[in-house]
Protein backbone atom coordinates (compact mmCIF):
# COMPACT_ATOMS: atom_id res chain seq x y z
CA UNK A 1 0.00 0.00 0.00
CA UNK A 2 1.41 3.38 -1.04
CA UNK A 3 1.94 6.05 1.60
CA UNK A 4 0.17 9.33 0.97
CA UNK A 5 2.34 12.46 0.95
CA UNK A 6 0.65 15.66 2.08
CA UNK A 7 0.94 18.96 0.24
CA UNK A 8 2.66 20.34 3.34
CA UNK A 9 5.36 17.65 3.13
CA UNK A 10 5.90 18.35 -0.57
CA UNK A 11 6.27 22.06 0.22
CA UNK A 12 8.81 21.40 2.99
CA UNK A 13 10.87 19.14 0.73
CA UNK A 14 10.82 21.76 -2.02
CA UNK A 15 11.97 24.51 0.36
CA UNK A 16 14.75 22.30 1.71
CA UNK A 17 15.92 21.44 -1.79
CA UNK A 18 16.00 25.11 -2.79
CA UNK A 19 17.89 26.01 0.40
CA UNK A 20 20.54 23.36 -0.25
CA UNK A 21 20.81 24.47 -3.87
CA UNK A 22 21.37 28.10 -2.90
CA UNK A 23 23.85 27.08 -0.17
CA UNK A 24 25.78 24.99 -2.67
CA UNK A 25 25.83 27.86 -5.15
CA UNK A 26 27.04 30.21 -2.43
CA UNK A 27 29.89 27.89 -1.51
CA UNK A 28 30.93 27.44 -5.14
CA UNK A 29 30.75 31.17 -5.72
CA UNK A 30 32.85 31.82 -2.57
CA UNK A 31 35.44 29.27 -3.64
CA UNK A 32 35.57 30.67 -7.18
CA UNK A 33 36.16 34.16 -5.73
CA UNK A 34 39.33 32.82 -4.09
CA UNK A 35 42.25 33.65 -6.36
CA UNK A 36 44.92 31.76 -4.39
CA UNK A 37 45.69 28.11 -3.70
CA UNK A 38 48.62 26.01 -2.53
CA UNK A 39 50.11 25.22 0.87
CA UNK A 40 52.14 27.35 3.30
CA UNK A 41 54.07 25.33 5.88
CA UNK A 42 54.65 26.92 9.29
CA UNK A 43 56.28 25.61 12.47
CA UNK A 44 58.14 26.87 15.53
CA UNK A 45 57.41 28.74 18.74
CA UNK A 46 54.49 27.80 20.97
CA UNK A 47 54.46 31.43 22.14
CA UNK A 48 53.90 32.80 18.64
CA UNK A 49 51.52 29.95 17.69
CA UNK A 50 48.29 31.60 18.98
CA UNK A 51 48.96 34.73 16.92
CA UNK A 52 49.77 32.82 13.74
CA UNK A 53 46.82 30.47 14.25
CA UNK A 54 44.44 33.44 14.61
CA UNK A 55 45.92 35.11 11.51
CA UNK A 56 45.53 31.85 9.54
CA UNK A 57 41.85 31.60 10.52
CA UNK A 58 41.17 35.16 9.34
CA UNK A 59 43.17 34.70 6.14
CA UNK A 60 41.32 31.49 5.28
CA UNK A 61 38.03 33.37 5.49
CA UNK A 62 39.29 35.38 2.50
CA UNK A 63 41.41 32.68 0.82
CA UNK A 64 39.89 29.29 1.78
CA UNK A 65 41.84 27.36 -0.86
CA UNK A 66 45.24 27.98 0.73
CA UNK A 67 46.18 25.21 3.16
CA UNK A 68 48.25 26.47 6.11
CA UNK A 69 49.19 23.81 8.70
CA UNK A 70 50.89 25.30 11.78
CA UNK A 71 53.17 23.08 13.88
CA UNK A 72 54.58 23.67 17.37
CA UNK A 73 58.13 22.34 17.61
CA UNK A 74 59.46 25.22 19.71
CA UNK A 75 61.61 28.03 18.34
CA UNK A 76 64.74 25.86 18.09
CA UNK A 77 62.87 22.93 16.58
CA UNK A 78 61.16 25.27 14.13
CA UNK A 79 64.47 26.71 12.96
CA UNK A 80 65.79 23.18 12.34
CA UNK A 81 62.87 22.52 9.98
CA UNK A 82 63.25 25.97 8.42
CA UNK A 83 66.94 25.40 7.67
CA UNK A 84 66.10 21.97 6.25
CA UNK A 85 63.63 23.72 3.87
CA UNK A 86 60.71 21.79 5.38
CA UNK A 87 58.82 25.01 6.18
CA UNK A 88 58.16 28.37 4.54
CA UNK A 89 57.72 30.34 7.76
CA UNK A 90 59.21 29.86 11.22
CA UNK A 91 57.53 31.26 14.34
CA UNK A 92 60.19 32.47 16.80
CA UNK A 93 60.01 33.89 20.33
CA UNK A 94 63.65 35.04 20.10
CA UNK A 95 65.96 36.26 17.33
CA UNK A 96 67.71 33.60 15.27
CA UNK A 97 70.99 32.47 16.84
CA UNK A 98 74.33 32.95 15.11
CA UNK A 99 74.81 29.20 14.59
CA UNK A 100 71.26 28.89 13.17
CA UNK A 101 71.88 31.79 10.79
CA UNK A 102 75.12 30.11 9.71
CA UNK A 103 73.24 26.82 9.18
CA UNK A 104 70.67 28.62 7.02
CA UNK A 105 73.44 30.23 4.96
CA UNK A 106 75.17 26.88 4.42
CA UNK A 107 71.84 25.35 3.35
CA UNK A 108 71.19 28.16 0.88
CA UNK A 109 68.23 29.50 2.85
CA UNK A 110 67.90 33.27 2.63
CA UNK A 111 65.22 34.74 4.87
CA UNK A 112 63.57 37.91 6.13
CA UNK A 113 62.84 38.56 9.81
CA UNK A 114 59.52 40.22 10.68
CA UNK A 115 58.77 41.48 14.18
CA UNK A 116 55.06 40.86 14.89
CA UNK A 117 54.36 41.61 18.59
CA UNK A 118 55.69 42.05 22.11
CA UNK A 119 55.42 39.44 24.86
CA UNK A 120 56.15 39.59 28.57
CA UNK A 121 57.66 36.39 29.85
CA UNK A 122 55.71 35.73 33.07
CA UNK A 123 56.64 33.98 36.31
CA UNK A 124 53.76 31.96 37.77
CA UNK A 125 52.79 30.21 41.00
CA UNK A 126 49.67 28.41 42.18
CA UNK A 127 46.76 30.67 43.34
CA UNK A 128 46.90 28.95 46.77
CA UNK A 129 50.42 30.25 47.22
CA UNK A 130 49.79 33.13 49.64
CA UNK A 131 53.41 33.97 50.55
CA UNK A 132 55.07 34.94 47.25
CA UNK A 133 54.33 38.65 46.84
CA UNK A 134 57.15 39.34 44.35
CA UNK A 135 60.57 38.03 43.35
CA UNK A 136 63.73 39.97 42.59
CA UNK A 137 65.87 39.23 39.53
CA UNK A 138 68.59 38.08 41.95
CA UNK A 139 66.18 35.64 43.63
CA UNK A 140 65.12 34.30 40.23
CA UNK A 141 68.77 33.70 39.36
CA UNK A 142 69.41 31.97 42.69
CA UNK A 143 66.38 29.72 42.10
CA UNK A 144 67.04 28.78 38.47
CA UNK A 145 70.85 28.78 38.12
CA UNK A 146 72.47 25.42 37.18
CA UNK A 147 74.11 24.88 40.59
CA UNK A 148 71.18 26.26 42.59
CA UNK A 149 70.93 25.19 46.23
CA UNK A 150 67.29 26.29 46.41
CA UNK A 151 65.05 23.33 47.16
CA UNK A 152 62.31 24.86 49.33
CA UNK A 153 60.54 28.21 49.55
CA UNK A 154 62.39 28.80 52.83
CA UNK A 155 65.65 28.68 50.86
CA UNK A 156 64.48 31.76 48.94
CA UNK A 157 63.34 33.79 51.96
CA UNK A 158 63.63 32.64 55.56
CA UNK A 159 60.03 33.59 56.41
CA UNK A 160 58.57 31.47 53.62
CA UNK A 161 57.38 27.85 54.18
CA UNK A 162 59.79 24.94 54.40
CA UNK A 163 58.00 23.27 51.46
CA UNK A 164 59.73 21.72 48.45
CA UNK A 165 59.31 23.74 45.22
CA UNK A 166 58.15 21.92 42.07
CA UNK A 167 59.72 23.54 39.02
CA UNK A 168 58.09 23.94 35.58
CA UNK A 169 59.71 25.49 32.51
CA UNK A 170 59.51 25.44 28.72
CA UNK A 171 61.48 22.71 26.96
CA UNK A 172 65.03 23.28 25.75
CA UNK A 173 63.87 23.84 22.13
CA UNK A 174 61.75 26.77 23.28
CA UNK A 175 62.74 30.37 22.56
CA UNK A 176 61.18 31.27 25.91
CA UNK A 177 63.63 28.89 27.61
CA UNK A 178 66.56 30.51 25.77
CA UNK A 179 65.38 34.04 26.54
CA UNK A 180 64.75 33.43 30.24
CA UNK A 181 68.05 31.64 30.87
CA UNK A 182 70.01 34.31 29.02
CA UNK A 183 68.32 37.25 30.77
CA UNK A 184 68.21 35.74 34.27
CA UNK A 185 71.22 33.39 34.38
CA UNK A 186 73.45 35.19 31.88
CA UNK A 187 73.76 32.30 29.45
CA UNK A 188 71.33 30.67 27.05
CA UNK A 189 70.49 27.17 28.29
CA UNK A 190 72.01 27.65 31.76
CA UNK A 191 69.44 26.24 34.20
CA UNK A 192 68.94 23.74 37.00
CA UNK A 193 68.17 20.22 35.78
CA UNK A 194 65.36 19.17 38.13
CA UNK A 195 62.43 20.82 36.36
CA UNK A 196 59.50 19.50 34.36
CA UNK A 197 59.88 20.87 30.84
CA UNK A 198 57.56 20.99 27.85
CA UNK A 199 57.27 22.85 24.55
CA UNK A 200 53.49 22.74 25.16
CA UNK A 201 52.67 25.63 27.48
CA UNK A 202 49.35 24.02 28.38
CA UNK A 203 51.29 21.22 30.11
CA UNK A 204 53.03 23.87 32.23
CA UNK A 205 49.71 25.56 33.03
CA UNK A 206 48.24 22.27 34.24
CA UNK A 207 51.33 21.46 36.31
CA UNK A 208 51.35 24.81 38.13
CA UNK A 209 47.57 24.89 38.53
CA UNK A 210 47.67 21.43 40.14
CA UNK A 211 50.40 21.98 42.75
CA UNK A 212 50.40 24.52 45.59
CA UNK A 213 54.21 24.59 45.65
CA UNK A 214 54.76 24.92 41.91
CA UNK A 215 56.82 27.66 40.26
CA UNK A 216 57.27 28.18 36.52
CA UNK A 217 57.52 30.62 33.65
CA UNK A 218 56.09 31.07 30.15
CA UNK A 219 54.59 33.72 27.85
CA UNK A 220 52.13 36.36 29.05
CA UNK A 221 49.33 35.24 26.71
CA UNK A 222 49.11 31.80 28.32
CA UNK A 223 48.81 33.46 31.74
CA UNK A 224 46.08 35.78 30.42
CA UNK A 225 44.19 32.80 29.03
CA UNK A 226 44.47 30.87 32.32
CA UNK A 227 44.55 33.58 34.98
CA UNK A 228 41.72 31.90 36.88
CA UNK A 229 44.09 28.95 37.50
CA UNK A 230 47.36 30.83 38.04
CA UNK A 231 48.93 33.65 40.05
CA UNK A 232 51.42 35.91 38.29
CA UNK A 233 54.46 37.09 40.25
CA UNK A 234 55.65 40.73 40.02
CA UNK A 235 59.38 41.03 39.28
CA UNK A 236 61.73 43.59 40.86
CA UNK A 237 64.79 44.46 38.77
CA UNK A 238 65.94 47.07 41.28
CA UNK A 239 63.30 49.68 40.43
CA UNK A 240 60.39 48.18 42.35
CA UNK A 241 58.18 45.16 41.72
CA UNK A 242 56.41 45.32 38.34
CA UNK A 243 53.55 43.08 37.24
CA UNK A 244 53.40 42.12 33.56
CA UNK A 245 50.46 43.88 31.86
CA UNK A 246 49.83 45.12 28.34
CA UNK A 247 51.05 48.60 29.36
CA UNK A 248 54.17 47.56 31.32
CA UNK A 249 55.23 45.17 28.55
CA UNK A 250 54.70 47.73 25.79
CA UNK A 251 56.58 50.45 27.68
CA UNK A 252 59.46 48.12 28.61
CA UNK A 253 58.85 48.89 32.29
CA UNK A 254 58.44 45.16 32.90
CA UNK A 255 62.14 44.41 32.61
CA UNK A 256 64.14 42.38 31.86
CA UNK A 257 61.44 39.93 30.72
CA UNK A 258 59.67 41.96 28.00
CA UNK A 259 60.65 40.89 24.47
CA UNK A 260 59.71 41.15 20.80
CA UNK A 261 58.54 38.02 18.96
CA UNK A 262 58.97 37.20 15.28
CA UNK A 263 58.21 35.24 12.16
CA UNK A 264 61.01 34.30 9.74
CA UNK A 265 60.10 33.83 6.08
CA UNK A 266 62.11 31.96 3.45
CA UNK A 267 62.79 34.50 0.66
CA UNK A 268 62.35 31.81 -2.00
CA UNK A 269 58.90 31.04 -0.56
CA UNK A 270 58.06 34.76 -0.69
CA UNK A 271 58.21 34.56 -4.47
CA UNK A 272 55.04 32.47 -4.35
CA UNK A 273 51.95 34.67 -4.50
CA UNK A 274 50.09 32.86 -1.71
CA UNK A 275 53.02 33.26 0.69
CA UNK A 276 53.54 36.96 -0.05
CA UNK A 277 49.80 37.63 0.27
CA UNK A 278 49.67 35.73 3.58
CA UNK A 279 52.66 37.56 5.09
CA UNK A 280 51.23 40.90 3.92
CA UNK A 281 47.87 39.99 5.48
CA UNK A 282 49.68 38.92 8.69
CA UNK A 283 51.45 42.24 9.18
CA UNK A 284 48.52 44.40 8.07
CA UNK A 285 46.15 42.71 10.52
CA UNK A 286 48.49 41.94 13.43
CA UNK A 287 47.77 45.23 15.21
CA UNK A 288 44.12 44.19 15.62
CA UNK A 289 44.52 40.44 16.13
CA UNK A 290 47.55 40.43 18.46
CA UNK A 291 45.67 41.98 21.46
CA UNK A 292 42.75 39.60 20.94
CA UNK A 293 45.00 36.61 21.68
CA UNK A 294 46.74 38.16 24.70
CA UNK A 295 49.83 39.83 23.29
CA UNK A 296 50.96 43.43 22.85
CA UNK A 297 50.86 45.06 19.40
CA UNK A 298 53.77 46.98 17.96
CA UNK A 299 53.28 50.71 17.38
CA UNK A 300 51.60 51.23 13.99
CA UNK A 301 54.72 52.80 12.48
CA UNK A 302 56.68 49.62 13.28
CA UNK A 303 54.17 47.51 11.33
CA UNK A 304 54.55 49.95 8.44
CA UNK A 305 58.32 49.44 8.61
CA UNK A 306 57.82 45.65 8.55
CA UNK A 307 55.55 45.97 5.49
CA UNK A 308 58.29 47.88 3.67
CA UNK A 309 60.48 44.77 3.97
CA UNK A 310 58.07 42.99 1.61
CA UNK A 311 58.61 45.47 -1.22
Amino acid sequence: MKKLISKKSVLLVSVLALTLAFTGCGQKESESDSKLSGEIRIDGSSTVFPITEAIVEEFNMVEPNVKIPVGVSGTGGGFKKFIAKETDISNASRPIKEEEAEGAKNAGVEYTEFKVAYDGLSVLVNPDNTWVDYLTVEELAAIWMPDSKVKTWKDVRAEWPDEEIKFYAPGTDSGTFDYFTEEINGESGAIRSDFTGSEDDNVLVQGIAGDKNALGFFGFAYYEENQDKLKVVPIDNGNGAITPTFDTIKSGEYAPLSRPIFIYVNNESLKREEVKEFVTFYIENAKDIVPEVGYVSLPEEEYETELELLQ
